[in-house]
């Protein structure tokens, strides 16, 4: 009776450790287009593609954003439309927001097929961060068979993989598995395919 005991209490402490560790992805692939989701808690997101688009990534990249919501008088769309005109350079013309509608990942990937069509692109390389990297892959390889997709991670200040150094890591360690372990075992198996 015993061992079954220790073996449990050895595969939870495992697992707590490496918990942090689990969440990430990080395996970039050259792709058609980048795609940067929406959400994080700053510009990170949006700085970590740019950087894979400037490396030759991809040839275009594409900015999700809110198109459903208005904030003194202007769509998110808007207000990242022009902030790409602000921050992209002579990277501008390569770089654009997609509307999208709902805020969560499995909503996202309609709009964001939607904007890929548009340009052909069957090759797609997500960019989100850390602790999202997993579920969000698995989101859209399910929801898109059409395409190859990839991840990179952007470094988002409430997560570190080290989740028990910070309480807010702690936070965003545990509610990103609750998310993804929904998506795995209930979410995955009622999502549409585009």
């Amino acid at each position: 009776m015993k061992r079954p005991l220790l073996l449990v209490l050895f595969f939870v402490i495992a697992f707590g450790f490496f918990a942090g560790h689990l969440l990430v992805v990080n395996a970039p692939e050259k792709a058609d287009a980048i795609v940067v989701l929406a959400g994080g808690s700053d510009d990170n997101r949006y700085y970590r593609g740019l950087e894979l688009l400037r490396a030759g990534y991809a040839p275009r990249m594409y900015v999700d954003a809110l198109a459903d919501t208005q904030k003194f008088g202007h769509r998110e769309t808007e207000y990242a439309q022009k902030f790409i005109e602000e921050s992209a350079g002579a990277d501008v013309p390569r770089v654009k927001a997609c509307g999208i509608v709902g805020d969560s990942t499995v909503a996202e990937t309609a709009a964001v097929a939607r904007c890929l069509q548009a340009d052909g692109a069957h090759r797609v390389l997500l960019v989100t961060s850390e602790y999202h990297t997993r579920r969000a892959l698995s989101i859209f390889r399910k929801s898109l068979p059409g395409y190859e997709v990839s991840v990179a991670a952007a470094p988002d200040v409430r997560f570190g993989v080290k989740w028990w150094q910070h309480r807010e890591w702690a936070k965003m360690t545990l509610e990103e598995w609750e998310k993804l372990l929904f998506w795995e075992l209930i979410e995955r198996w009622r999502a549409p395919q585009h």
